[in-house]
């Protein structure tokens, strides 16, 4: 699984209907924006160390201005939103292969995994609606933005 992981004062995802209509889905104050990307070999394992890593992550400044701090140490909120585009390989050519990227019915449940988890965890998880057209609206603080990657690539 990778994941970028964007603190944030505040965010929201719309999901656009085949129609055009558009409808908010998901909405949070301060916390985490995750985008979640799902590849072949990954099982509920990855989903759930994942899940638990993101809840305990320390990108919140404590009292010193340091880092030191978790989503849940600071009661923030979380948005989840599935980007199969995570596993997007554009080194040949100048079209995005997706072929690493799991297809919808192994990422689904896997995604649901992930969102389950990191609820369980004592967060609020509002999230995006798997396999739509959505947008993605947030205001990074600091900015604050980190790659994770459960195969150890970064």
């Amino acid at each position: 699984m990778r994941a970028v992981i964007q603190r944030v004062t505040e965010a929201n995802v719309t999901v656009i209907d085949a129609d055009g209509s558009r409808r908010v889905t998901g909405e949070i104050g301060p916390g985490l924006v995750v985008l979640l990307g799902v590849t072949h070999t990954d099982q509920i394992l990855e989903a759930t160390r994942l899940a638990e890593k993101v809840a305990l992550l320390r990108i919140f400044e404590d009292d010193d201005g340091k880092m030191n701090r978790s989503v849940l140490d600071v009661q923030g909120e979380v948005l989840v939103v599935s980007q199969f585009t995570l596993y997007g390989d554009a080194r040949k050519g100048r079209r995005p292969s997706f072929v690493d990227a799991a297809k919808p019915e192994q990422a689904g449940p896997l995604y649901e995994t992930f969102v389950e988890a990191l609820a369980g965890q004592g967060t609020r998880v509002a999230t995006g609606e798997f396999q739509t057209h959505m947008q993605v609206s947030l205001v990074n603080d600091g900015p604050v933005t980190l790659l994770l990657d459960t195969g150890g690539l970064f």
